[in-house]
C-alpha cells in the first residue's frame, strides 16, 4: 500500500486526489493509507467485492477521468502521463498500460512474468491495433468519469469486473486503448495457494463474461474474433493439451507426440524475448521460460472446472477471494 502511494506521488503527471477505500479490512490498511497522506474512505460494512469498493469511491470522484489501481501495484514514474495522452481522441473511453509482475523469484510469479511478457507483447498489441483490446486491465486502467458512471461504474455481476466492463464499453460504441509505455507492476502470487485462488476467480469471471455477454459480443466486429480465440485457446486447446495429447500418445504407443507440449515453444519465446530486451531482461525471461509451462497446465485445470461448474452443471462461483 505504501509503495503504491509513493509510485502516485512520484508521477510525472501527478493525480489530483488520491483515495484509498478501506474496505473494512481488518488489519493495518486504513492506518497505512492515513500516514501516506492520502484521504481514506470506508464504507458501512465490506463491500464484498473489488468492483463494490472502487464504485464505493467513484461516487466521490468530481474529476473528469478516474484511475482504478490495485493497492499492491505500483507504476512506473511517466506512468500516467502515457495514459493521459489516449484521451486526446474524444471516443476513448479507457485506457491501461503494460503489466508486469514486480517480483519475479517463484515458478509461479516466473511462469507469470513470461505469460504477461508475450500477452502484452503480441496479443495485446493485436488486440489495441484492432481498437478492440479484450480487457482493460483492472490493476491499473484510466477512465473517462462520466463514461464510467455512465454505465453504472465497474458491474458487480462477475468476478471479472475489468473484462465485464470492457466489453460494457463496447457494446456502447466507446473505444479502449492499451498504451505498452505505461508501465505498472503488481505483485504476483508466490505460492500455489494464491495462485489457485487468483485463477479460479478470473477462470470463473471469464466464463461469467461469456454468458453475459455472448449475444452481444457477436455484434461487436473483431471483438467477436478476440472473444473465440481467447475460448478457443483456454477451452479447446486445454483439453487437447491436457487429455488428447497423453491418451494418443499411451494408446498408439507414439511417446514422440509428447512433444506437443512444447511444440509452439518457438512462437511462444519470439515475441518474449522481443518485450524482453528492451528491458534488458532476456536472461531472466530465458530462465522464467520453463515456469510459464507449468502455469499453462494449472490455468488449463481451472478454466476446464469453471466451465463444467458454470456451464455444465449450474455452480456459479460468487465469492471473492484475494488471489495474494
Amino acid at each position: 500500500m505504501a509503495d503504491t502511494v509513493r509510485s502516485l506521488l512520484a508521477q510525472t503527471v501527478r493525480p489530483a486526489e488520491i483515495i484509498v477505500v478501506d474496505d473494512c479490512s481488518t488489519d493495518t490498511t486504513g492506518d497505512v493509507a492515513r500516514a501516506s497522506g492520502v484521504r481514506v474512505i470506508r464504507p458501512p460494512r465490506n463491500t464484498g467485492s473489488k468492483a463494490g469498493a472502487q464504485n464505493f469511491a467513484l461516487a466521490q470522484v468530481k474529476t473528469p477521468w478516474v484511475m482504478a489501481i490495485d493497492a499492491d501495484t505500483t507504476l512506473a514514474p511517466d506512468a500516467i502521463e502515457k495514459l493521459v495522452a489516449s484521451f486526446e481522441d474524444p471516443e476513448v473511453v479507457a485506457a491501461c498500460g503494460l503489466v508486469l509482475p514486480r517480483h519475479v523469484r517463484s515458478i509461479w510469479e516466473r511462469g507469470r512474468y513470461i505469460e504477461y511478457l508475450f500477452a502484452f507483447t503480441f496479443y495485446k498489441q493485436v488486440q489495441d491495433y484492432y481498437q478492440k483490446p479484450l480487457i482493460s486491465s483492472g490493476c491499473f486502467s484510466m477512465y473517462r468519469t462520466h463514461a464510467l458512471q455512465g454505465c453504472g461504474g465497474w458491474p458487480t455481476r462477475t468476478l471479472a469486473e475489468d473484462m465485464d466492463l470492457t466489453w460494457t464499453f463496447y457494446e456502447l460504441g466507446h473505444r479502449v486503448r492499451f498504451v505498452p509505455e505505461a508501465v505498472c507492476y503488481p505483485i504476483e502470487p508466490h505460492d500455489f495457494q494464491y495462485m489457485g485462488k487468483q485463477l479460479k476467480r478470473w477462470s470463473h469471471g471469464f466464463v461469467q463474461n461469456l454468458i453475459v455477454h455472448w449475444r452481444d459480443v457477436l455484434h461487436v466486429p473483431y471483438l467477436r474474433s478476440a472473444v473465440a480465440v481467447a475460448v478457443w485457446d483456454a477451452a479447446v486447446a486445454s483439453l487437447v493439451y491436457l487429455l488428447l495429447v497423453p491418451v494418443f500418445a499411451i494408446y498408439f504407443k507414439m511417446p514422440w507426440l509428447l512433444l506437443g507440449y512444447a511444440i509452439d515453444a518457438p512462437a511462444i519465446l519470439v515475441p518474449v524475448l522481443a518485450g524482453a530486451q528492451p528491458r534488458r531482461e532476456v536472461r531472466k525471461a530465458l530462465a522464467s521460460f520453463p515456469a510459464f509451462f507449468i502455469l499453462r497446465t494449472v490455468n488449463a485445470v481451472f478454466f476446464i472446472r469453471a466451465l463444467w461448474c458454470e456451464i455444465i452443471a449450474g455452480r456459479s462461483f460468487r465469492v471473492y477471494e484475494k488471489g495474494h
